[in-house]
């Protein structure tokens, strides 16, 4: 995480005080004593946070402020206020102030505002850094997660299945997202604009799959656990598959080769699906992608939530990527969830704990979650949760949560 503060106040004494409190905090202080000064600094790149003095000659600390708003809505701003400037201090809140101190502040106080804000900055970045992986490149290398060699090669091949316009067979472990890399397939394929239909084929009949077939023309149909199929309806599909008007993707955890030798799969369906298969490697042998993994289902978790997502360690993503996640991608996401509403690992993990133990956890983090969502308001909260107000902050009480702790704005 990014230790920068941008430092802004006309007094020279105070600067350089207030500067040696960051110097020794191991912050990396920037010291402007004027809005001029400081201006180059500030902008949508800036990796750091803003401390300013409000009252300053000339450009104060509000215009300072508004530029900083301007500049980028998300860049953290902390005001410094003299004595009897509490009336300014709130109305700057209102502008969009992260935070005000009433000087002079205790260093602990100023350190402790800087590190949230620095938590903040660094969240809004991460996710602008994942929106914008998102948002660029081709559907692989948008949906497809990674920076391994494994993770390269798995877009490299998704690509060539794309483009080869035959059947394509998608394997991997379980929770490895097989039917989340057919659907990739399909958006990097001449098809993309068409339908993309799912289906188990487990218990799909002839005219069920008849049925869905024709709703994909011009599309893809992406049948899981193909072997599973009844054998009349692989029987439709190879005749389907001779007519065209669609295209086939299949997915399967297990050995579709086996399947055949049990009867289970037609060899001539086998045939077809062989020619193009896409394996998708296991998180235990690509520990390095890991992380990138992890910190996408966080946001994505936050955001569903409505919580601001929480700092994620170095020292939590070793933890992690010592793990042998048996569950691949599916299990990580459950871990960021759980990490996001604050369920500690411990009541998945931990034999010991008695299910009184498991249901307060589960309990705090709903409570936690419903804050979230309504940005920190109470009344709202105990509402979605169908409790008393009194019941509500009760249950807040005993678990040491504070609605002001969930709220995103001034």
């Amino acid at each position: 995480m990014t230790r920068r503060v941008l430092l802004v106040d006309d007094d020279a004494a105070v600067r350089a005080a207030l500067g040696q409190t960051l110097d020794l905090a191991e912050f990396q202080a920037i010291t402007a004593g004027s809005f001029v000064e400081a201006k180059d600094h500030i902008r949508p790149a800036f990796d750091g946070v803003i401390v300013s003095d409000i009252r300053m000659p000339g450009r104060d600390g509000f215009h300072l402020l508004d530029y900083a708003r301007e500049t980028d809505p998300d860049l953290p701003v902390i005001l410094l206020t003299g004595e009897g400037d509490i009336p300014m201090a709130v109305r700057a809140m209102s502008a969009g102030a992260f935070d005000f101190l009433e000087k002079p502040c205790a260093p602990d106080d100023l350190c402790t505002v800087i590190e949230r804000a620095l938590r903040t900055r660094a969240l809004v970045l991460e996710n602008r850094r994942l929106k914008a992986q998102l948002e660029t490149g081709d559907p692989a290398a948008r949906l497809i997660f990674g920076i391994s060699k494994q993770a390269e090669a798995l877009r490299a091949r998704v690509r060539a299945a794309a483009r080869a316009g035959t059947e394509v067979l998608v394997t991997g472990a379980p929770g490895t997202g097989i039917s989340k890399v057919a659907e990739v397939v399909h958006l990097c394929s001449p098809n993309a604009k068409g339908p993309f239909e799912k289906r188990a084929a487990a218990g799909l009949d002839r005219a069920g799959f008849e049925a869905v077939w024709a709703a994909c023309t011009g599309g893809t149909l992406f049948l899981d656990e193909i072997a599973a199929a009844p054998v009349d309806t692989q029987m439709a599909l190879l005749d389907a598959l001779e007519h065209g008007g669609a295209r086939l993707i299949a997915g399967s955890v297990r050995d579709i080769a086996a399947a055949v030798a049990q009867g289970m799969l037609s060899s001539d369906l086998f045939y077809r699906l062989e020619v193009m298969q896409v394996r998708i490697p296991a998180l235990s042998e690509r520990p390095e992608d890991i992380p990138v993994l992890f910190r996408h289902y966080v946001a994505q978790a936050a955001e569903n939530a409505g919580i601001a997502p929480p700092e994620i360690t170095q020292d939590h993503l070793a933890a992690l990527m010592a793990q042998d996640w048996p569950g691949n991608a599916r299990s990580l996401m459950s871990a960021a969830m759980r990490f996001v509403l604050g369920v500690p690992e411990e009541v998945f993990q931990a034999r010991d704990l008695g299910l009184a133990e498991q249901m307060a956890q589960v309990e705090r983090s709903l409570l936690a979650a419903a804050l979230g969502r309504h940005n920190g308001r109470a009344a709202q909260a105990a509402q979605a949760l169908k409790l008393p107000r009194k019941t509500f902050y009760d249950k807040l009480a005993k678990y040491g949560l504070k609605p002001e702790t969930y709220r995103r704005d001034g």
